[in-house]
């Protein structure tokens, strides 16, 4: 379905059955990020998690049965940055920025993906990676369930979460760390300039972290708090950074001052 279209039929159709109280209240509960939360913003959030869950469709891999409450901890992690997206009256309209699919697939257990790479030499060489979750361009969102139930608890991290910035990221016509900006982003004033803004802030930041993690590997230096994944690849440290964000962002805040100004304004967070 085109976006003008599917914003069309969120705002024609029936609103959706709201999430029980109950559900939710132990949602927020487990959740530490999403109980600290305003009031105001956290019935936001169920008025967004519920349109989610509206529209898309959730099936269980290798016999898992994806219960509601598992369906609304990803519904209400997946909307936590669409918070501010959307107009104050009709905030579903956020949602656009998942129009690109409709299915998520839970999985019991991290799940394992062949893989091929082929080196300067041209020799390819297949591996297995172990994944917690993934992102498809145009395509669904997995997710193991245990790595979801894991998120919040003493670490700034959220595979939900992730998985939808690649999402976000990829409406840029592919992951690259880089998603399409807000109009008059951070004072530019034109799509260009925005872009610029982006790369100057984003571009020095991830260098800095690479070699945070090689001095810290090679020399023993104290570990960068953001997790080390974040340094393989420009659209994973931009996954990883809004995991922080999300999760931590007072901590993230003082770690990446200009990352977390960067992601308030495109978040468009006060």
């Amino acid at each position: 379905m085109l976006p003008a279209l599917a914003r069309w039929w969120r705002r024609a159709v029936r609103p959706p059955k709201p999430i029980p109280d109950a559900l939710w209240q132990a949602t927020l509960a487990r959740y530490a990020f999403l109980a600290r939360l305003p009031a105001s913003e956290q019935a936001r959030l169920r008025r967004l998690a519920t349109h989610f869950l509206a529209h898309k469709q959730f099936s269980g891999a290798h016999g898992l049965r994806v219960t509601d409450a598992m369906a609304v901890a990803v519904a209400a992690q997946a909307c936590l940055p669409l918070l501010h997206l959307g107009p104050a009256d009709t905030p579903e309209d956020a949602l656009s920025w998942y129009d690109d699919f409709v299915g998520i697939v839970m999985h019991p257990a991290d799940a394992v993906a062949a893989r091929q790479v082929m080196d300067h030499a041209g020799v390819v060489h297949h591996y297995a990676e172990v994944l917690a979750g993934e992102a498809m361009q145009d395509g669904p969102v997995m997710l193991s369930w245990p790595a979801v139930q894991g998120d919040g608890t003493g670490t700034a991290s959220s595979v939900v979460i992730h998985e939808f910035m690649h999402k976000m990221d990829m409406q840029a016509g592919g992951a690259h760390g880089a998603p399409p900006l807000p109009r008059g982003f951070m004072g530019a004033r034109g799509a260009r300039e925005a872009a610029a803004i982006w790369a100057h802030t984003w571009a020095p930041a991830y260098r800095h972290f690479r070699e945070q993690l090689i001095r810290a590997e090679r020399f023993g230096e104290p570990l960068p708090w953001l997790d080390a994944y974040a340094a393989s690849a420009p659209e994973e440290f931009f996954a990883v950074a809004c995991e922080a964000h999300f999760v931590d962002p007072e901590r993230f805040a003082q770690e990446f001052p200009t990352l977390s100004a960067s992601l308030r304004a495109f978040f468009k967070q006060k």
